[in-house]
This record gives C-alpha cells, sequence and structure tokens, in this order.
C-alpha cells in the first residue's frame, strides 16, 4: 500500500537537514520506535512496536538509510519481524526537503508491505489514518528538539508512547466521517 504525505516545519532547510541525518535523534521522534545498534554504512538495527485496536506487533528487524545531500533527500528500506505474531513488515520510503518561504516542506512516500495477522488490521483508509496521526506526533516532536536549547535538552525529547486503542478510534472515526461527506456530496 502506498502512502504519501507532505508537511512543514518552521525551520530553515539546512538545520532540518542536519537534523534529519542524525539518525538516532529523529528515531526517537517516531512513536513506538526503538534503535538498539548502528551497524555503520547506514545501516540501523531496532524495533518498532505497533498497536492497532487489539492487534500488537513488535516489529524486529533493521533499516538502511542512504541519503542523497544533493537533492536533500533519502532512502529508506526497512523489514522487520513480530516474533510472537508472526507477522512481517517491509517498508520502502523516500523523503524529500525543500525550502519553502524559509521555512521547510518535507515531503514522504511510503510503499508497505504487511503480512500475517497485521495485514488484516491493515485495511489502506485505516492505516493511511493512523500515518498521518503518527507522522502529526512525529512533526511535533521534531519541533522540540529543534526548539531544545542544547543538545543535552534535544536529547532528552522523544515521541511518546503509541495509544493503539486511541489511534484505532480516531483513524476509525476519521474513516466514517471521509465516508459520510462523500455519500452527502453525491446526494447533493
Amino acid at each position: 500500500m502506498k502512502i504519501s504525505h507532505e508537511f512543514e516545519v518552521e525551520r530553515p532547510l539546512t538545520a532540518v537537514w542536519a537534523t534529519f541525518q542524525d539518525v538516532p535523534a529523529v528515531a526517537q521522534c517516531l512513536p513506538g520506535a526503538e534503535l538498539s545498534e548502528d551497524r555503520g554504512g547506514g545501516v540501523y538495527v531496532g524495533d518498532l512496536q505497533v498497536k492497532l485496536g487489539p492487534m500488537s506487533a513488535k516489529f524486529e528487524g533493521e533499516a538502511k538509510v542512504v541519503p542523497n545531500p544533493d537533492a536533500h533527500s533519502a532512502l529508506i528500506e526497512g523489514k522487520g519481524v513480530d516474533r510472537s505474531g508472526g507477522s512481517r513488515g517491509q517498508v520502502d520510503v523516500e523523503y524529500r526537503l525543500a525550502e519553502s518561504s524559509g521555512h521547510t516542506r518535507v515531503f514522504v512516500d511510503a510503499d508497505i508491505k504487511l503480512s500475517g495477522a497485521i495485514a488484516q488490521f491493515g485495511r489502506a483508509g485505516l492505516v493511511e489514518e493512523v500515518s498521518k496521526r503518527l507522522i502529526d506526533d512525529f512533526v511535533y516532536c521534531l519541533h522540540a528538539k529543534l526548539d531544545a536549547e542544547t543538545p543535552e535538552e534535544a536529547a532528552e525529547i522523544e515521541a511518546g508512547d503509541v495509544k493503539g486503542l486511541s489511534l484505532f478510534l480516531g483513524g476509525l472515526m476519521s474513516w466514517f466521517g471521509n465516508f459520510f461527506k462523500r455519500l452527502f456530496k453525491r446526494g447533493e
């Protein structure tokens, strides 16, 4: 399933690019993510905790980050396995940064592949809505890191825990809202 997002960070491109190159700091802003090892060459090992309603999975795996400084972009290839539930996940992400009136626009395109039990909860609309909420949390954390007075203060800032039920219900409510908007538009 393909998902695209874009958001604005109220900082110059050079500051946002520098922050994005600090992969452990960025991982701190991803709800449910935890890095455990830097293998070098842009390869990182870690876990990603995912909760959708009653379904919970902890994907253990690795990600490879290949930055392109000239284009202010990067490719990220990640894969993981939930050993307790047998689910598997794979994600290919491309992000790019662009200057926008002294701020930075961030464009994210992801291709997510899920298999196993988690795939039953991975309907496109729900995953897209949950990913939007997670990106909102990421942006809030990123702003807090960029606003920190010292590097030590920035290192202490990390994303909150993923609230599975609230994400699930929020996504479900948004889906119903969009469904009814489309339904009423057709009736006009």
